[in-house]
This record gives structure tokens, sequence and C-alpha cells, in this order.
């Protein structure tokens, strides 16, 4: 099923199995939303608006930031537009105001795909595949990269949703991160280096929205069953988890104080490398010509 009518965040197609309803648009290729038996799971955004906070967007060819727009391949420096003003940094990729086109459509599930360009700051040309499949029990999104260049390309993937339970104040509700490590950062939100999690960064035995605020990423993640599991839970015992592949070895949260309509919201973040990775070189990974790399992570509720 698609929108009727023309939106901001392009063509929305509504995704249905089971008790669950996931929205996905084209812009971004974002996550719009997703319920499960009439709770929402994820913040949303109105259909004049584009994703609020980039909520719900996928993040190619990198998450999070590049310091100053600045990197070095093979000794040249590289110059990327600048995307985050206030702090001069280039920020999510390449992709976050382009529009995906549908490869294929179906009643339970959407893949979308887009192209990098070769552009100054990156000069590669790249095919990133997004598919979306909902079942009964949860939503699982594959992300897929392909280099169609003729030369090697650095690269990293993450996405952007909010979690939420939709009768339940974000304030009042827990996040449970199984991480041992935080990654420090100076005041254009870029890493300096890392540090043991302590007070409000350990997030281990769970801590209450209300109670932290930051913007920070996390590594040393523990797995549970081959995968990892961030969970947001409400005092009555419901939960949902963001579990993500091995290749997301990072994880980013955000406390946001202005998501429109709500006083907090937090984003989990699944990233294959942290900020600043063509910098540091941290989680970075390099694509040959003609390969692909594809990488999982998903949505469960546990509303039971």
């Amino acid at each position: 099923m698609t929108s009727a009518t023309p939106l901001a965040s392009g063509t929305n197609y509504t995704l249905k199995a089971g008790p669950g309803t996931v929205v996905v648009a084209t812009l971004a290729a974002a996550l719009r939303s997703y319920e499960y038996d009439g709770v929402a799971l994820t913040e949303t955004w109105g259909d004049g608006a584009i994703p609020a906070g980039g909520g719900g967007i996928l993040l190619a060819p990198w998450p999070n930031r590049v310091a100053g727009g600045r990197w070095s391949l093979h000794g040249q420096e590289q110059r990327l537009d600048i995307t985050e003003p206030s702090k001069g940094n280039a920020i999510h990729g390449l992709l976050r105001n382009t529009g995906y086109r549908a490869v294929d459509v179906g009643t339970s599930s959407v893949v979308l795909e887009a192209e990098v360009f070769p552009q100054h700051g990156y000069p590669f040309h790249l095919l990133h595949r997004a598919s979306y499949e909902l079942t009964e029990e949860q939503l699982t999104v594959t992300q897929e990269l392909t280099n169609l260049s003729t030369t090697a390309a650095p690269f990293a993937l993450g996405a952007h949703p909010y979690l939420k339970i939709s009768d339940v104040p974000t304030e009042d509700l827990t996040l449970t991160l199984q991480a041992e490590e935080m990654f420090e950062a100076d005041d254009r939100s870029i890493p300096t280096g890392k540090a043991p999690v302590a007070g409000q960064y350990d997030l281990r035995d769970g801590r209450r929205i209300g109670d932290i605020e930051f913007d920070a990423a996390f590594t040393g993640l523990a797995m549970v069953d081959g995968r990892y599991e961030h969970v947001l839970s409400a005092p009555d015992g419901r939960s949902v988890t963001l579990w993500a592949d091995a290749p997301f070895a990072y994880a980013h949260v955000f406390i946001s104080t202005i998501y429109p309509g709500v006083s907090k919201a937090v984003a989990v973040e699944p990233m294959t490398a942290p900020a600043d990775a063509f910098n540091s070189g941290e989680g970075l990974r390099w694509l040959e010509p003609g390969a692909s790399f594809a990488a999982g992570w998903g949505i469960l509720p546990g509303l039971g």
C-alpha cells in the first residue's frame, strides 16, 4: 500500500503482518513508524514534514559525523559538504536528502535503492539497498552496499530510529545497553578517545530516560545469541528491543529534548563504525570494486 497523496517524505509504503504495521518512506529509506497491536514503538512525523531529528533514516556511506567534513584518501585531502553547520561537520552520510526508488513491493516487505554518485569529498559510486521485512513477530531491516566504482571505497553504515512505547512517557522508560566502553567527545561531538562506562553512561543495569541526557557512542557490546540487543522497557514489564547483527559493533544513543511533540525522545542507533571513522579508521571498512556488504538490524516488540 502506498500513500495516496504526495508527502514531504516521498512515497510511503505500508507493510502489514499480524498485529504489526510499518510505514517506510522513500526519503532516506526512513522507517516512519512501527506499531504493534496499536502500540507505537517508534517516534514519527507529520505528512507535511521530513524526518524530525533524522528519525528513522538510514545512513550511508557513513553514520554520524566527519570532523570538519575533511579526511585523507591515499594522502589527498577530501572536503565533504558541511551538513551540520552548527558544529562544522559533515553528518549522516550522503543519502539523507535522497529519494529512494522501490524495486520490490509486497504486503509485508519493501526493497528500496539509491545511488551515491562520485562527488567532491567522496569520489566513489555506490548502490545502497534497504530491505524492510515485517513478520508477525518483528521488523527486520537489511542494509546492503555495493561498490560500482573501479577502486576500493571506504564506508560504514548506520540507522537512526527513535524508540518508544506509545502509552508510556519516554521519561519513565528504562534503557539497557550492554556496553563496556563509551567514546569521549569534544564540543563538536567528535570522539577524542574511549573510556570505561561510568555514571549515567553505564547502561548495563538499565537507566531511566528521565535521569539521563547525552549524545554518545558506545562499544564493547555484549552479544546475545549472536547479536546485540538494546532494550527499552516500561515499568509494567513491556519492552521494545533494537537488535543488530555482529557488524553493528557500535551503538549511538541520543537523548533528545527537542523532538517535536514530546519532552524527551531516545534514538538508539546501530552503527558499523563510530563518528569520524574516515579519520580514525575505527570500524572503517573498504569495499572492493564490484563487491557488496550486507548487515541487518531490527525491532522486536515485547508487549505480551
